[in-house]
């Protein structure tokens, strides 16, 4: 475990002070400080301090969660098992909370606040499913309505002024549903927006007239807002506005609208897409430049509209008389704007900690007497300021912090009490999840990443010198500390594995950060002895991934190390952006805008992304196929093709087949920045390009040109679904790490290199501790050879790893803070390669047309590799009373983007979970046997509990 000298509170916020001096953006930063200093000071924190804590276990009252933080709240907590918690609002009364939900097909929950406890839900699980969750989570009584429309909209509900009706978002349009006095829901009612030129309504913010006979809605999909007649359902009028509209305030007749990603373009900007719409953009870093908030006059709605220029992503609104307070979610800031003149009065900055400007997300705001509370979502807190209501042009005055649970989306003033709605909770704690993996495994359930358990928490506002006290406790648990980020000076220190200093010299100067997909860390390690592992959830084990059980074996095991997101679309902005931004955060409700935000601008921060930090400190980055889509297939091409041209090469053949024009790739990026670095030749995701031919392409380049000083790779088999079974995904997955390894330790530059091996994220596998727990390994003639590393570690502290080696500043608030994995390196080194091992599952097991090189048959020869291959042909025969329904999810796997076509990319993670599950059993078990609790083989549209019109859309991820 590390250890750390103490430094005295008070010292070290005067450090964190003179840097808010020195770095002024506004005077509410420093008088911030001056206060909280005045409130006893800071409790010694960093990152350091977590040790070898586990997530989900409690620590001195704080539990530590995944994403580099522990939680211990103010107030009372109540969780929910139904998933995340989105947008949420309060009814007229004050009585109750309701609020949408997300990845547990519970769509809708309403909360009682008087009671504190949940009375009522809608969504598209079964109702058996749902009655038999609630009263599992202690909750038996709640009210449960069966809809059929599962998307969410990207703003929460808005309640009828008389509080008698529910109007809630969806993807096309609005649903209307009868609030009933307890809390229950009547069968809801669709306002249906249409589809313009292919663009959904994606609807977002609402607003009602002061005598209800208008209903306002942001309508985010195609930027416009809308006056709708509630009653009847008829749009009366149609406003062009901003770039993504998110909410909406009426103040008399003028209605105010966030648009996050600002004015729409004109003749001379630099553009980027989202959804559709070119966005004013900055291309290196991949930022939208502008935000603005609309003005519609709605008593003369022939005037033009106008707007009012504020920060990046303005989003969350706060209306205060004349006083319109706009949360700024990307610059993380506050505009204060003058209703009577539409003026920005003053900017008010929301970043408490001094290291780092960026990162802190402000995403709702309230007022409860003269105190302006603002969320900060991905500090976990409440950030607290003393605000001049009769004159809001005098500067606000910061209080100090006050901490939440796990991402607090919204915050309100209810009958004298704070509520706050925090999206992830304590994260992944609710009911396990069972994950079977076909073929060679058995089922495995435990802990798993889509197990959100979030929650509401309510407490009286404390007195000023409280908050002040309370500011403490959020430093602690986001580690922010003044000797997190440290800048080079002076004199340079020895050379060292990882400096201790940001700029001094490292012994290492290549570094490759591998991306995989998907797996837990029971699922591949839970059979390793020397591992805190379950071997009863180990379902790729040493027999699937030999490779990756060698590794752990000779460069160190890692049993304590954790990703933060529950998918893919979060998985990679957290290794590329070291986080993952609002704008993602808040749209996993619906993911109809985008999934994956690689090509849409709105999803960057604005400090940009690893490859950036590391090129503005000197280096060079080049990627394969990291953190893109647009791979450029060769229309046809099959994983038979690849396989055999992949296969031959390593067997001695002409490179030159791997780019022939029928299998050469042209991927490429959106992002200027990235597609600058970016190896044409090299395959982002897609299931039908097995990970050996990732493997040979990059090798070529390799041996051609040497490495960058950061090397991006995807090797995404490991996702599962595609043309092999999982069992044989995975083994090609495991052979094409260990030939990387072994090409780079037996070459020239292994003896100043360091490989880093991730997953994207750790949803389709079970794990005993926590469903967060990865299998990350650390490969380097400096690693901790033959070691196991408790050390608690998490994707954000591999990226600072990253930084920290090639001399870049963090990205933002939660790298600045995090710790370095120096439990992972020595200073000596050990030179000995690694030599991979031959997979020990034919990579063409469950392959149904068989390559023209034939099925792997694991090196034998002569009557041997005949008899493999019959057996292989046979194996994959599909039973004649099955054909049919196979023939049904066979079509259904082509609209599932596993691999690009000439109409789309392909996407991770595209398809309902449900399906896939029963896709990759079905395969795995050659049609032979019904899913474990099913009566039968399904087909797509017929599995029990799956809403109809979701077999081929991205509802859950």
């Amino acid at each position: 475990m590390n250890s750390k000298s103490p430094r005295s509170g008070h010292s070290r916020l005067r450090h964190l002070c003179s840097l808010a001096a020195g770095h002024r953006i506004l005077a509410v930063t420093a008088g911030g400080c001056a206060l909280a200093l005045l409130g006893g000071g800071i409790a010694t924190a960093s990152t350091l301090g977590f040790g070898d804590q586990q997530v989900g276990s409690l620590y001195s009252g704080a539990e530590q969660i995944s994403s580099d933080q522990t939680l211990q709240p103010i107030g009372d907590r109540l969780m929910t098992p139904f998933g995340k918690l989105m947008g949420s609002v309060v009814s007229p009364d004050g009585r109750f909370l309701a609020g949408t939900s997300a990845d547990r097909s519970v769509d809708l929950q309403v909360f009682d606040l008087k009671t504190y406890k949940p009375v009522a839900a809608a969504g598209t699980l079964a109702a058996a499913k749902f009655a038999t969750a609630a009263t599992d989570a202690g909750f038996g009584n709640m009210a449960y309505l069966k809809i059929s429309d599962g998307t969410v909209g990207q703003e929460g509900p808005i309640f009828s002024p008389d509080g008698k009706f529910l109007f809630v978002s969806v993807a096309t349009g609005i649903v209307r549903y009868p609030f009933n006095a307890d809390g229950s829901l009547g069968a809801g009612t669709k306002i249906s927006i249409p589809t313009v030129g292919g663009h959904k309504a994606l609807t977002a913010g609402m607003a009602f007239s002061a005598d209800g006979s208008t209903l306002y809605a942001a309508v985010n999909g195609q930027n416009s807002a809308v006056a709708i007649d509630p009653a009847t359902g008829t749009i009366k009028q149609t406003f062009a506005v901003g770039i993504a509209p998110r909410q909406l305030k009426l103040i008399d007749s003028m209605l105010y609208v966030t648009n996050e990603g600002g004015r729409q373009a004109v003749a001379g900007d630099t553009t980027m897409d989202s959804y559709g719409t070119q966005v004013p953009a900055d291309t290196t870093l991949g930022t939208s430049t502008t935000g603005t908030v609309s003005v519609i006059d709605t008593a003369n709605p022939s005037t033009p509209v106008s707007s009012i220029p504020v920060e990046l992503h303005p989003t969350a609104m706060y209306l205060d008389g004349t006083t319109l307070y706009v949360a700024n979610t990307n610059s993380d800031t506050i505009s204060v704007i003058d209703t009577k003149t539409n003026t920005v009065m003053q900017t008010i900055a929301t970043q408490p900690w001094a290291s780092s400007t960026t990162g802190y997300e402000p995403t709702a705001i309230t007022m409860q007497d003269n105190h302006l509370l603002v969320s900060l979502g991905r500090a976990n807190a409440i950030a607290v300021y003393t605000v001049n209501r009769k004159d809001p042009r005098d500067p606000a005055s910061s209080i100090g912090l006050l901490p939440t649970d796990y991402f607090p989306e919204n915050v309100s003033s209810v009958n004298g009490q704070i509520v706050v709605t925090n999206t992830r909770g304590i994260d992944a704690r609710g009911p396990a999840l069972t994950y079977d993996k076909g073929q060679g495994t058995t089922p495995a359930t435990g802990h798993g990443s889509h197990s959100t358990t979030a929650s509401l928490t309510r407490f009286t506002l404390p007195s000023d010198q409280e908050i002040k006290k309370y500011t403490a406790t959020v430093f602690a648990q986001n580690g922010w500390d003044a000797t997190s980020l440290k800048q080079a000076q002076g004199e340079n220190e020895s050379v060292q594995a990882i400096p201790k200093r940001i700029g001094d010299p490292s012994a290492i100067k290549h570094v490759f950060l591998i991306v995989k997909e998907n797996r837990s860390y029971d699922q591949l390690f839970g059979d390793m002895k020397q591992g805190n592992g379950d071997p009863s959830l180990t379902q790729f084990g040493q027999k699937v991934t030999p490779n990756q059980h060698a590794l752990a074996t000779q460069f160190g095991l890692y049993d304590n190390t954790y990703d933060i997101g529950t998918n893919s679309a979060e998985g990679h902005n957290w290794l590329m952006q070291g986080d993952n931004p609002a704008y993602s955060e808040t749209s996993a409700g619906e993911y109809a805008r985008s999934y994956d935000t690689e090509e849409d601008v709105l999803g960057h921060q604005r400090s940009g992304f690893l490859w950036n930090s590391i090129q503005a400190a000197g280096k060079t980055a080049r990627n394969f196929g990291e953190f893109e889509y647009g791979e450029g297939k060769p229309a046809g091409a099959t994983w038979q093709q690849y396989y055999c041209a992949a296969k031959d090469v390593t067997a001695g053949g002409d490179p030159a087949q791997l780019f022939t024009p029928s299998l050469q790739l042209h991927a490429s990026s959106v992002i200027p920045s990235l597609n600058a670095i970016t190896d044409p030749n090299a395959a982002p995701f897609d299931l039908a390009i097995p990970d050996i031919y990732r493997y040979q392409t990059w090798k070529q380049n390799f041996e051609k040109n040497g490495p960058a000083n950061l090397n991006m790779m995807w090797l995404s088999s490991d996702h599962t679904g595609g043309t092999a079974d999982p069992e044989a995904q995975v083994a090609d997955n495991d052979l094409a790490v260990g030939k990387i390894v072994e090409e780079i330790s037996h070459s020239p530059y292994w003896k100043d290199s360091a490989i880093f091996i991730a997953e994207d994220d750790t949803q389709d596998g079970a794990d005993h501790v926590d469903g967060h727990r990865a299998p990350v390994q650390v490969i380097s003639p400096y690693a901790v050879h033959g070691k196991t590393v408790s050390t608690y570690y998490s994707q954000i502290s591999m990226v600072r790893t990253i930084e920290q080696i090639l001399g870049a500043q963090p990205l933002n608030q939660k790298l600045a803070a995090a710790t370095p994995m120096t439990d992972a390196f020595t200073n000596k080194a050990d030179l000995t390669p690694y030599d991979a091992v031959l997979n020990q599952v034919p990579l063409t097991e469950g392959v149904v047309t068989a390559p023209a090189c034939g099925y792997d048959t694991l090196g034998t020869t002569g009557a041997e590799a005949d008899a493999v291959n019959a057996a292989a042909a046979k194996a994959a025969e599909i039973p004649a009373a099955e054909k049919t329904v196979a023939a049904k999810w066979q079509r259904w796997a082509e609209k599932q983007h596993f691999t690009g076509t000439a109409h789309h990319d392909a996407v991770a993670d595209f398809n309902n979970p449900d399906l896939m599950n029963r896709w990759t059993w079905y395969q795995t078990h050659h049609w032979t046997s019904p899913y474990p609790g099913d009566a039968k083989i399904y087909g797509p549209d017929d599995v029990p509990g799956i809403p109809a019109g979701s077999t081929n859309e991205n509802d859950d991820h």
